[in-house]
């Protein structure tokens, strides 16, 4: 099974530019998800522990906003030079803590972070920094010390998403990763202080969420909170951050639509479609987990889908040939065999997969790759983000149809469109009330913006879009 190391104990924060104790004993668990092993520990931090992460943020606040935009610029390249040089281990350390295939965890959850960090010089060159409207000279100046409270999903990655920007547009930042992968966050934490980032700019705390999340949303001294996650809590870092009045990044969750139109190449969307859904095991916020299909073509679908869902081979992380990892907790898999088996009792379609555990890997939070169809947009495998490599066929009888099914949910985070004619394509796009839309398959653009309609959030994530939501913006009257 997965590479066995020693258990990795990391018991210090990272604050003010420096390791420190924290202030309690408690400590987190970290399992490895295929081997349900424990492969290391972090502090359990408090309150108290914000709130010094929050000091210090603010102590260095003046300083780091006052730093020339080309020298934050340097800062971040030396931080993706550092993090290329320490791929193999990031790799290794996020495959053990999460269970993504060992290669897809090289190219997404190192490279993706990486050229983050990377990209940003080039980015803050295209910020208005300062524009002239009438008499008034319009500034942009950073907003302060941001909270940025990130998932295990795509832990660096996020992590990135956030700290990146908001490093580029002189804030301070006070991290907290996910408890379920925390680990990577800590080989962040060391780059930052080797390349000599300046005391504050950059604050690390582990935690739960009730307590150091909460704490960090309500926290007056913070002057924004970026946070990822289910929209649930969401709403909670909403409504603690609303006593301040601070505005919140919002990156949540997705039931996200791939429409395949009567004129495209059935067999070519259907596979995109299925390895799409499937990607990190189905855990992805803008996995296209509702595929529309015309109802006269729902059989010949059905078939592609299964033949396409039985190439993903359930197994070690480490193996090459394992396209499937496990899901990241015992929890995640219990929520998603729940999920299989509500669809089955509602009465969808069972094409593949199923709730009990794929053969041969009775150790490890697997579930087989799974294809439910004959869905109607009001079940619950419909309408709930299940986090997990379950996908839903779903039939629609014309274009219109398609539409109203696509908008028929309370998230908007991502989607998809397939034709034959670009052109229709576009314009059945445009009718989507979504963030971000993969035409007949286009790749991800880590430059374009990223975020969500609706109860997916608000705020935009990636290129110099990034950077402006950790901005406030003056005007003098000349």
């Amino acid at each position: 099974m997965a590479v066995s190391t020693e258990t990795l104990v990391r018991d210090k924060l990272y604050i003010g530019g420096e390791w420190v104790d924290p202030t309690g004993a408690a400590t987190i668990e970290v399992i490895n998800p295929t081997t349900e092993q424990v492969v290391g520990s972090v502090p359990s931090g408090t309150a108290e522990d914000a709130d010094r992460a929050v000091a210090a943020a603010r102590a260095g606040f003046e300083n780091w906003s006052e730093t020339p935009r080309e020298e934050r610029g340097r800062y971040l390249l030396k931080i993706a030079g550092q993090m290329q040089e320490r791929s193999d281990e990031i790799a290794t350390t996020i495959c053990q803590e999460l269970g993504m295939p060992i290669a897809l965890s090289n190219l997404i959850q190192v490279g993706l972070p990486a050229n983050q960090f990377a990209q940003m010089p080039t980015w803050l060159e295209q910020v208005a920094w300062e524009e002239t409207i009438g008499n008034s000279l319009v500034v942009r100046e950073p907003v302060g010390v941001v909270a940025a409270i990130t998932p295990w999903n795509y832990p660096l990655h996020q992590i990135a998403c956030k700290v990146a920007p908001a490093l580029a547009a002189g804030c301070t930042v006070v991290l907290k990763p996910s408890g379920e992968a925390p680990l990577n966050a800590f080989i962040l934490a060391e780059i930052m202080d080797a390349i000599g980032l300046p005391p504050g700019v950059f604050n690390l705390v582990t935690g739960p969420g009730k307590v150091v999340g909460e704490r960090l949303a309500s926290h007056p001294d913070v002057d924004l909170v970026s946070f990822t996650g289910s929209t649930a809590a969401g709403r909670r870092v909403s409504e603690l951050a609303s006593q301040t009045v601070k505005p919140c990044a919002l990156e949540l969750g997705g039931k996200s639509p791939n429409v395949i139109l009567d004129d495209a190449d059935l067999d070519t969307a259907v596979k995109n479609g299925v390895g799409n859904c499937f990607l990190n095991s189905g855990q992805t916020c803008s996995a296209l987990t509702r595929m529309l299909v015309p109802r006269a073509n729902l059989a010949v679908a059905e078939e592609i889908a299964k033949r396409a869902a039985e190439t993903f081979t359930p197994g070690d992380p480490f193996d090459a040939n394992t396209r499937l990892g496990p899901l990241v907790s015992e929890q995640q898999r219990a929520t998603v065999r729940k999920y299989i088996e509500k669809g089955l009792a509602e009465g969808a379609k069972l094409v593949t997969g199923g709730s009990d555990a794929p053969e041969g890997l009775d150790r490890g939070y697997f579930v087989k790759p799974t294809v439910f169809s004959d869905v109607s947009n009001d079940m619950t495998i419909a309408r709930d983000e299940i986090f997990g490599p379950v996908l839903v066929l779903i039939p629609y009888d014309d274009e219109d149809d398609a539409v109203r099914i696509a908008n028929d949910t309370m998230y908007g985070l991502a989607g998809g469109v397939w034709s034959g004619d670009q052109d229709r394509a576009k314009r059945v796009a445009k009718r989507m009330r979504i963030g971000q839309i993969e035409i007949n398959g286009g790749q991800f653009n880590p430059g374009a913006p990223f975020g969500g309609y609706k109860q997916s959030g608000h705020g935009r994530e990636n290129g110099y879009l990034a950077i402006e939501e950790f901005l406030q913006v003056k005007s003098l009257q000349l």
